[in-house]
């Protein structure tokens, strides 16, 4: 038995972020006597724009016990099979990053390796082909993958678009039932004890004061405990990762409709999101105020919006980079209170996942031993290193003219990051580590698409004779192709399965 165990959590801040914890600790602390306490302000407007996500958010609804369709309708949520990108190599180009791999591999040489070959030899159909989240995305398709690994639709992976609002009521509605206390108030100060400088509590406005052993900061950017108090430090990155505002808006439903994918254009400064719900689209323009004024940035987004905006615009500022430590002394960052990039390939969420996951294996006793502190902060800053390196990449391998564009390509950029383009430049090989988020196919994708084409394929793929590689990937293209066709559209799918009553086909 552990003689010091830690009593009581209290999480300051709600949004996605804190109820998120309070959900997963929930769920994993109840039968070990530990009391969640959550302290947040409805007078405290969150960001709530992370409406987009990754694939293991699935995972993790999952294990709290979540029923899909009932999350579904409560988020008037959408499926999300790829990004689609416009415009990022150069004006009028488009590609996906889907889910998912591409093709199989034969006799353990990466299918890439033999879709190269036929590229090289200027046989090859489109990469998209072999991949089949990217095919049902092309054609706004949609269904769940099956169970039977044998069977091609348990390759399809898929995440969520939703109201990041209505998300955290859900789980703020799951966890409250499961025990977690929630208090209403804002933070009028922190107490630190006199000689450790660890937190001991908060006191509200109200004067009514809360204690707790271990505490989380899920209060956004004004990382209230994790900076305001403890004084972390932050390390910038706006030297490789330029955008450093956000104007948002949602507007009704209309062009393309309810497709399956989250669509980024890139514009003279930046790029801007569509996410579309079942009842309207969620959009926003991510740039850098260097390069374009916030008057500018509005219009821009005003003249690409689908329908008639419903609300405000809603103007951002944001710092990329991270916290020189993410667990410090009794406080974990979860959020955006640990550091931001920015909004490109929907990580934020994921990483409040990733570090609530983290905080869980390594959960501390009163002790705080500084080993499981350091390592907690190790593995947290290299995923988001190695995160930041693949949003970098976005950006620097682009063929556009405008001055913004031209700098990011010119900039010079991590070394881990040139060492991967020009290891996969010169021959398509790819070594990641086992703690990079985006995996193989998801740069090969990205790679691909912003026009980073090896120059060379494996040569172990040329023993294999040109008829036999040729019948094996049309067999598969047309597999993928079959199995896309035959999957019910997007909206059909959401119609008999989720269905919120402000849904607009």
């Amino acid at each position: 038995m552990t003689p010091n165990p830690i009593r009581k959590v209290l999480i300051v801040g709600g949004g996605t972020a804190g109820w998120m914890t309070a959900a997963a600790l929930a769920k994993v602390l109840d039968a070990k006597g530990v009391a969640v306490t959550l302290v947040e302000s409805d007078a405290i407007a969150t960001v709530g724009v992370g409406e987009a996500t990754i694939p293991p958010i699935t995972t993790f609804n999952q294990i709290l016990g979540i029923d899909e369709a009932e999350f579904m309708r409560a988020t008037k949520g959408s499926f999300k099979l790829a990004i689609e990108f416009r415009d990022w190599l150069r004006p009028g180009h488009r590609y996906l990053h889907p889910f998912g791999n591409f093709g199989l591999d034969i006799e353990a040489l990466k299918f890439h390796q033999f879709w190269l070959r036929a590229h090289h030899e200027g046989w090859a159909a489109p990469i998209d082909d072999f991949n089949l989240p990217a095919t049902a995305a092309n054609l706004g398709k949609f269904a769940l993958p099956s169970k039977d690994p044998g069977q091609v639709m348990s390759s399809l992976k898929y995440a969520f678009h939703f109201d990041a609002g209505l998300y955290a009521r859900y789980l703020r509605a799951h966890a409250e039932k499961r025990g977690v206390t929630r208090v209403e108030g804002k933070v009028a100060s922190v107490q630190q004890h006199g000689e450790t400088g660890f937190v001991t509590g908060v006191t509200l406005e109200g004067g009514q004061g809360l204690e707790a052993d271990l505490f989380v900061d899920c209060t956004g950017f004004r990382a209230l405990l994790i900076e305001q108090t403890l004084k972390t430090g932050f390390e910038d990155w706006g030297h490789w990762l330029a955008n450093d505002r956000a104007v948002a808006l949602q507007c009704e439903m209309g062009g393309d409709g309810l497709t399956p994918v989250t669509r980024a254009t890139a514009h003279e400064a930046g790029w801007i999101w569509r996410i579309p719900l079942q009842h309207r689209i969620g959009t926003g323009y991510v740039y850098s105020s260097k390069h374009i004024s916030d008057e500018d940035a509005l219009k821009t987004l005003q003249g690409a919006l689908d329908g008639k905006p419903t609300q405000d615009p809603n103007f951002i500022k944001f710092r990329p980079g991270r916290r020189k430590q993410i667990w410090n002394k009794n406080v974990v960052a979860i959020g955006l209170s640990s550091g931001f990039l920015e909004p490109l390939e929907s990580t934020s969420i994921h990483m409040i996942q990733a570090g609530i996951t983290k905080l869980l294996a390594l959960f501390p006793d009163k002790g705080f031993d500084p080993v499981e502190i350091a390592e907690y902060n190790r593995l947290t800053i290299l995923q988001v290193e190695l995160i930041r390196d693949f949003i970098i990449l976005h950006f620097h391998a682009n063929r556009r003219d405008e001055p913004y564009w031209k700098a990011l390509r010119e900039m010079e950029i991590p070394p881990d990051l040139k060492r991967k383009i020009d290891l996969f430049r010169a021959s398509g090989r790819l070594f990641q580590s086992d703690y990079d988020l985006f995996a193989e196919p998801s740069w090969i994708a990205v790679l691909l698409g912003q026009g980073v084409m090896p120059q060379r394929h494996d040569p172990l793929v040329d023993q294999y004779d040109e008829a036999f590689v040729r019948t094996q990937m049309a067999r598969l293209s047309a597999l993928i192709q079959q199995t896309g066709r035959a999957m019910p559209s997007h909206e059909d799918f959401i119609a008999r399965y989720c269905a919120a009553p402000e849904f607009v086909r």
